[in-house]
């Protein structure tokens, strides 16, 4: 079975929802053993307590430059002690051109379906995310599942919805045909929508996955690829996303380097080195107003900005 046909009825019905401006969610939003399995809590528990004190290995990013983290538990007041890969802006901005071209040239329906399989890849991982987002930000159980599961899922998938539709509102090819009293005149035309370039998904430390994931998913279902330049405090829930993004890229013969995630190093910041490169072409932001209103002025940088 194509992806197109496994996941096409939920596209439809997401686009739907758009259309008639109703509810809907694709992904269940209580942490209940009847939809999730009886093992899902203990498991998604087990999980995240296994990556504490260990590298996070399940990005396909390779050659690091160092390993970093800085996340601290609200809950216990100890360091995580969870790792990721740094890398210099230039080389994930490097990565991201290189990735640029496989990613453009695949279409509309193949980008919307092959995101909406990586979100359903995310669903199983909902309770180790909820772990991840509890210990990183303190919420509480039920608004770490929540927000950094389910709703931030279904915000996911209704970015590629109104991406999908945009992108095929329109035909890509058509015969042209005018009447010209003893002969008509004929074109073979096609049209293909142009991605900007290279995204920036810079997250807050508050809701890492919930602001994150629209921008993210947005970015990609139109052909851009996207580096997610997460808060330092909150790494670990987003870091479990693009991991099983990359996952379905490379299963289907795409470069991982299409979604990238970006962290700080303690005495490198990194944001203002990606945001400010000009291959970058479009930032999303959440997060103070300070650095809100340094994202905007990009603009006049010509970057298209949402804040």
């Amino acid at each position: 079975m194509s992806l197109f046909s496994k996941h096409s009825a939920t596209l439809d019905r997401a686009v739907q929802a758009l259309q008639e401006r109703t509810f809907f969610a694709h992904y269940p939003e209580a942490p209940s053993p009847d939809v999730y399995g009886a093992d899902a809590d203990a498991a998604g528990r087990a999980a995240y307590e296994a990556q504490l004190g260990k590298p996070f290995t399940a990005l396909r990013q390779p050659d690091p430059v160092a390993w970093t983290g800085q996340e601290e538990s609200p809950y216990t007041g100890q360091p995580l002690g969870v790792t990721y890969p740094y890398f210099e802006p230039a080389t994930l901005v490097a990565r991201a051109r290189g990735a640029f071209d496989a990613w453009r040239k695949t279409s509309p329906a193949d980008r919307a379906t092959l995101l909406v399989e990586a979100l359903e890849a995310v669903k199983p991982r909902f309770f180790d995310i909820a772990y991840a987002t509890m210990h990183t930000t303190g919420q509480a159980y039920m608004m770490s599942f929540q927000a950094s599961g389910p709703h931030a899922a279904d915000r996911a998938l209704e970015a590629v919805a109104a991406g999908y539709q945009e992108l095929t509102r329109f035909p890509q090819e058509t015969m042209w045909e005018k009447p010209m009293g003893k002969y008509n005149l004929k074109l073979r035309k096609e049209w293909r929508a142009v991605p900007k370039g290279i995204a920036l998904a810079i997250g807050c430390a508050t809701f890492p996955t919930w602001n994150t994931v629209p921008g993210m998913f947005a970015s990609l279902v139109t052909g851009n690829p996207v580096i997610v330049k997460p808060h330092p405090k909150a790494v670990l829930p987003i870091a479990i996303v693009v991991a099983e993004v990359q996952r379905v890229l490379e299963a289907h013969g795409l470069p991982a380097a299409i979604c990238q995630l970006a962290v700080d190093a303690p005495d490198r910041l990194i944001t203002q080195d990606l945001a400010e490169d000009p291959a970058v072409k479009l930032i999303d932001y959440t997060g103070g107003t300070a650095f809100g209103e340094y994202v905007e002025s990009l603009g006049a940088k010509g970057k298209v900005t949402f804040t």
